[in-house]
């Protein structure tokens, strides 16, 4: 093997290595459910708001934005943090405290005390299969880089199915070394080894911009004068068409994913319900030592994702000018491979494997724990003691990365050999499902008196419906399972009326049906003297 290689295979060995001992030794010690799961709110605050950026930011985020910036040539994709900063400040003042005020390990256990156990049920199953089947599909988009160093290093043409073993390969190796520390740390070390991991994907990220500026001819200057389209740089898209009408501009605005509208509206739904009722990100907001720290990190985090996505996007642009070829599938990832120099190239994969690793991390500890609270101790083991609980919890952090590596075979799978649409469906699943878990949620933060199991679980399932037919899902694997086969046509039913929305809509049109459903029914009586006891430290 070339030693430029072995150079950087020990960078990456050594990153490997500094967190999982980081990762274990902040993890030492957990004998209760809280330490394993909430860290016993022991957590600093500016600890948390790394957390944060390094479980949103995904490697699908760190490969995939700079394809969106290499595509569009422009910003717009960068207007979808303005409704990300307004989700948080909502979700900072509407749903910490009483997560906090409930004493909540798994979030999903408040609409228990609030509604009841058939909502809680509901909601903790949407979330663990949604989890699993969206972080499955980005373990895939993670061995990208993986797969193409080895083609790189060992210069061979894959088949098709070579190339899946490849990748098989590259997603036992991350999630072997993330449930190592994940399992036996417990959210504290998600949380530490996320400090560490959003330093390295951070000083990744500027590396590339400087390195990007000084292999264009003329740095910046030289850039802008490739970038001369009418769209180029641009950072606002109104969605406005001239002469389109007002359905038209509507219908429009619906179908399109970057606009001002789809930002101000549909983003802003859309980050309440990953950063407010996701447990994969809650979990870790209620490792501060209270609601106003918390507070304060989420609304931080709010504040640097705009400029954190300029970053990524602005790396896509420049990446642009470098190649100049139109439709080249991931342009960051060959960037890295066959411009950087040794030493700093394995420094970036490293940077790409923290964005993997800090969003598998997270969600491995959010399932394990969504399970133990929710399933095991309430159903299966209600007896259990504290150290039992926590021993389960660790075997379901386990359970759930087989799972999660299962997921992500299938997929390279589908896409390698099959050749199937299956990404887009899967990484959009939470557009589908968490409108309904939003809807369930607000009523219950916002009102005291409204919502019931059973109209909470009509409501879901009507959100869900909604979307559904709204998006076009069913046209999707209506196409997936039966169009190649020329058995039935690829359009099951669409009027063509009806528009087909973008994933920032989804979810705010799942959250308004479910809501409007929800609130028409009353809580019990009973249900709501339990509530308050709860809050009031009584007995739930």
């Amino acid at each position: 093997m070339n030693s430029a290689y072995l150079i950087d295979g020990l960078v990456i060995l050594i990153y490997f290595v500094v967190v999982i001992a980081i990762g274990l030794y902040k993890g030492r010690g957990d004998q209760s459910m809280e330490g394993f799961a909430i860290g016993d709110r022991n957590i600093p605050w500016w600890a948390v708001l790394a957390s944060i950026l390094a479980a949103e930011i995904s490697a699908a985020t760190f490969l995939g934005a700079p394809g969106e910036g290499y595509a569009l040539r422009n910003f717009t994709y960068a207007q979808l943090a303005l409704g990300t900063i307004l989700a948080r400040v909502v979700i900072a003042f509407l749903f910490i405290k009483p997560y906090y005020d409930y004493r909540v390990v798994s979030i999903y256990d408040f609409l228990r005390v609030r509604f009841g156990t058939a909502t809680r049920n509901a909601a903790s199953a949407v979330f663990l299969v949604t989890r699993a089947l969206a972080s499955g599909t980005r373990l895939y988009v993670a061995a990208v880089v993986l797969v193409l160093g080895y083609e790189k290093i060992t210069g061979a043409e894959l088949t098709p199915e070579r190339e899946v073993v490849i990748y098989v390969g590259a997603l036992l190796l991350l999630t072997v070394v993330t449930a190592v520390y994940t399992t036996l740390g417990g959210i504290k070390a998600v949380v530490w080894t996320d400090v560490i991991q959003a330093t390295i994907m951070f000083g990744a990220l500027g590396l590339a911009l400087f390195i990007l500026l000084e292999k264009i001819p003329g740095g910046w200057a030289g850039a802008q004068q490739v970038l001369t389209g009418p769209k180029d740089l641009s950072f606002f898209d109104s969605g406005h068409v001239p002469g389109a009408g007002f359905w038209g501009n509507v219908r429009g605005i619906l179908e399109s994913e970057y606009t001002l509208w789809a930002a101000l509206l549909g983003s802003t739904f859309l980050t309440m319900a990953t950063h407010g009722t996701d447990q994969d990100m809650v979990q870790r907001m209620l490792t501060a030592k209270d609601h106003v720290r918390s507070r304060v990190a989420l609304i931080l985090s709010g504040l640097a994702d705009l400029p954190i996505v300029l970053c990524f996007l602005l790396v896509g642009i420049l990446l642009w000018v470098f190649y100049q070829e139109p439709g080249k599938q991931h342009p960051f990832a060959h960037f890295i491979l066959d411009q950087m120099p040794v030493g700093i190239r394995g420094l970036l994969v490293a940077g790409i494997f923290a964005t993997a690793m800090g969003s598998l991390s997270t969600a491995l500890n959010a399932l394990a724990t969504s399970f133990t609270a929710d399933w095991y101790q309430p159903y299966i083991r209600p007896q259990a003691t504290p150290s039992e609980v926590v021993r389960a919890a660790r075997w379901s952090t386990v359970v759930f990365s087989v799972l999660l590596v299962v997921i992500g075979s299938l997929t390279a799978y589908a896409v390698i050999v099959l050749h199937s649409r299956v990404i887009p469906i899967v990484l959009g699943i939470f557009g589908y499902t968490y409108g309904s878990l939003l809807g369930v949620f607000l009523v219950g933060m916002l009102t005291k008196t409204r919502g019931s199991n059973r109209g909470n679980l009509w409501a879901m399932l009507s959100g869900f419906l909604f979307v559904a037919v709204l998006s076009g899902l069913h046209n999707d694997l209506w196409a997936l399972f039966f169009s190649r086969a020329g058995a039935a046509p690829s359009v099951l039913w669409k009027p063509d009326w009806l528009p087909v929305i973008e994933f920032p809509w989804r979810i705010l049109f799942g959250t308004g049906l479910t809501f409007l459903i929800a609130v028409c029914f009353s809580t019990p009586p009973e249900q709501r003297e339990l509530a308050r006891r709860h809050v009031a430290g009584g007995a739930a």
